[in-house]
């Protein structure tokens, strides 16, 4: 048994110990499990590779401390059935955000991992992505996908059914998850009929892309907007809401006419729920398509509301210098990620 080996047991093992704790953060190094794959970083290699034996590139893209991607690490790969799925379709790689390795991307150029992940624009980590056999992105989940979704995610590439439907689609058709068959209002939503086009000295849109039997779509109402830092930061924006597959008519930001479903099948909304920020030009700055958190929540509020992308292009560095600033005004204890 190798040391890496022995030293990914004994963490997994120290995560079940510990698992009554929600989103616990994680230690200073996520520990990438062994039968993830060691190689020389030449993707267009690994592609060919994975193809000669009939499975697909997954490449996971990571950074130490990162409390989503030890969730990935102990939630999603401690399932049998998931790993026994990721091992017989895919080659696994991962990468470092923050990473100094050298690589060769599929288009041909070499680079580091961290100035591949800022070509990428990775906002969000894990970000995965999961290629065909040409080099294509067929699926790239940004931030943490529960662990059925994730499987869903996999069904849909392993299965080659991208020429088929939409992953959007094939989601909301095969995942369930024990969740309200309703949608939850809230008293910020902008309400009928919704003019969403933008004028100087408007505030920031915000636009929530949601579907029934969501559990994250409960977990935003019952948390995230629950907050007093969420609620105070939400007055600085028009705030709309619409399903994912509603046919209500609504005036998008650049003032076309659409209908909800049509203008998130535009913006390549396939997740929820998921939140699509616009400045006063009506110009997407910014969006979340992961496993909102309240601390995420607040800090990509935050993010947009001063404009701060407009400097910082890495949402990643802005949320840390932000978690080390409120550590730094409390006493007697650390911010949590997960808060």
């Amino acid at each position: 048994m190798t040391t890496r080996t022995l030293f990914a047991i004994l963490w997994i093992a120290s995560a079940a110990i510990s698992g009554a704790r929600a989103q616990p953060v994680a230690p200073s190094a996520i520990d990438i499990l062994p039968w993830f794959s060691e190689t020389f970083l030449d993707f267009r290699e690994n592609i060919a590779d994975a193809a000669r034996e009939q499975r697909r590139l997954l490449v996971y893209v990571g950074q130490d401390g990162c409390p989503y991607c030890r969730q990935v690490m102990v939630s999603n790969f401690s399932q049998r059935r998931i790993v026994d799925k990721t091992r017989a379709h895919f080659v696994a790689i991962a990468l470092n955000i923050w990473g100094d390795r050298e690589l060769k991307w599929v288009d041909g150029r070499t680079m580091t991992e961290k100035e591949l992940a800022r070509a990428l624009r990775v906002q969000f980590t894990p970000t995965i992505l999961l290629f065909d056999e040409n080099g294509g992105v067929v699926a790239r989940p940004d931030g943490y996908y529960p662990p059925q979704r994730f499987e869903g995610v996999l069904d849909y590439v392993a299965g080659r059914r991208e020429h088929r439907e939409p992953l959007g689609a094939y989601l909301a058709r095969t995942v369930r998850e024990s969740a309200s068959p309703t949608l939850h209002d809230e008293p910020f939503f902008e309400r009928p009929p919704y003019d969403l086009s933008r004028k100087p000295g408007d505030k920031p849109l915000a636009v929530v892309f949601e579907t029934t039997a969501c559990k994250g779509c409960d977990e935003l109402h019952g948390e995230a907007f629950r907050r007093p830092e969420a609620l105070a930061l939400l007055v600085r924006f028009d705030v709309a809401r619409f399903a994912l597959g509603a046919t209500t008519p609504l005036t998008a930001p650049d003032g076309s006419a659409t209908t909800a479903y049509a203008w998130a099948r535009a913006l390549q909304v396939i997740y929820t729920p998921s939140v699509v920020f616009f400045d006063a030009s009506g110009v997407e700055v910014f969006r979340i398509s992961a496993y909102l958190r309240p601390f995420r929540l607040a800090s990509s509020l935050q993010y947009v509301a001063d404009g701060a992308y407009s400097s910082e292009p890495s949402f990643q560095r802005y949320m840390q210098r932000r978690a080390d600033a409120l550590r730094a005004r409390r006493t007697g204890g650390s911010v949590a990620m997960s808060a």
